[in-house]
């Protein structure tokens, strides 16, 4: 087996490129992610997925072949909220942490999966890690060499944040998204780890994107797989809502869209006194939140509830016996 007819396909430029339907998708990505790929059919293919862009078949397509080789986390029945984080903070602190400490004080089971994919950025595990929850923060260069078998993923349950690293759901998909330190190149496996619910069951994905596209690609890929989700700009591309303004907020309930709230313009009256982006002081603050001794940025309290009332109505549609596409 080969990719190299798929690239032939989408390797034409922009212009010229011919999309994948979901089951070429599929095939193409579990070849890569199986290891029979080349490294230079790897980088052909980063490079021209980066050039043509992908359509949402082509991300269903690849999120089937995910899907087809990791290891599902055990919802234990639940219905959970998952957080993926992987790009991290640069300039504001980091505020994943706050907004699944708070989804779980609420009594939700949450879920955070991710890896670093930027040394430069505070990851959201290095502030967990300082709150006593997930380990340690996940590794910077060298990237050690995957086991044969992962870790298995513990059991979510409700009102506890469960944190996973990428490489114990598939070592592949980190390897995939380590590509990116040697091209320079984002490839599809940045995108579809922001749709991807890790979950046995039905889960509410937190989704983000940085740039206006990517909010309309990713809206018609969860509307595509049919998925139960909450679309935002996230917070320097963190899964959380700007500390500082409104982002527009849509919700998918099984494919379905609902629009939430509208984006607004310019700044809170009153801005949040927000922490350095360092570690340390983000556990601090988000500690002080939590305990009341802080107040909670209006835009991640508007979040919460919003994933709250969701997340009633996914557990009525999943007890329907609704299923996901």
């Amino acid at each position: 087996m080969t990719i190299a007819p798929y690239l032939a396909r989408i390797g034409r430029g922009r212009d010229g490129a011919r999309a994948l339907d979901r089951a070429q998708a599929a095939d193409l990505m579990g070849q890569v992610l199986d290891g029979e790929a080349t490294d230079l059919e790897i980088g052909a293919f980063c490079a021209a997925m980066r050039i043509k862009g992908e359509t949402p078949d082509e991300m269903a397509g690849f999120l089937d072949a995910v899907r087809a080789r990791m290891q599902t986390v055990d919802d234990a029945g639940t219905v959970p909220v998952v957080l993926p984080s992987y790009n991290g903070a640069r300039r504001l602190p980091v505020l994943t942490p706050l907004l699944a400490l708070a989804l779980a004080a609420r009594g939700l089971p949450v879920l955070v999966h991710g890896m670093r994919t930027e040394d430069t950025r505070v990851h959201a595990f290095e502030v967990f890690a300082r709150l006593g929850i997930g380990g340690a923060a996940p590794p910077t260069l060298p990237t050690p060499t995957p086991t044969p078998t992962p870790p298995r993923a513990p059991k979510l349950a409700p009102g506890r944040v469960t944190c996973v690293a990428t490489r114990t759901l598939l070592p592949a998909l980190g390897d995939l998204l380590d590509v990116r330190r040697v091209v320079g190149l984002r490839n599809p496996a940045h995108s579809l780890v922001k749709l991807l619910n890790p979950c046995a069951g039905r889960a509410l994905v937190v989704g983000c994107h940085t740039h206006p596209e990517y909010a309309v690609s990713m809206a018609g890929i969860f509307a595509r797989i049919g998925a139960d989700a909450m679309l935002l700009r996230g917070t320097e591309g963190e899964p959380v809502a700007d500390a500082r303004r409104m982002p527009a907020l849509d919700a998918f309930i099984a494919g379905a869209r609902i629009a939430l709230e509208s984006a607004q313009r310019g700044t809170l009256h009153t801005l949040p006194d927000l922490p350095a982006a360092d570690p340390d002081a983000t556990a601090h603050y988000v500690r002080a939140v939590l305990a009341g001794d802080a107040p909670m940025p209006e835009p991640i309290a508007a979040q919460v509830d919003h994933l709250v009332a969701l997340h009633r109505q996914v557990v009525a549609s999943a007890a329907t016996g609704a299923v996901c596409a």
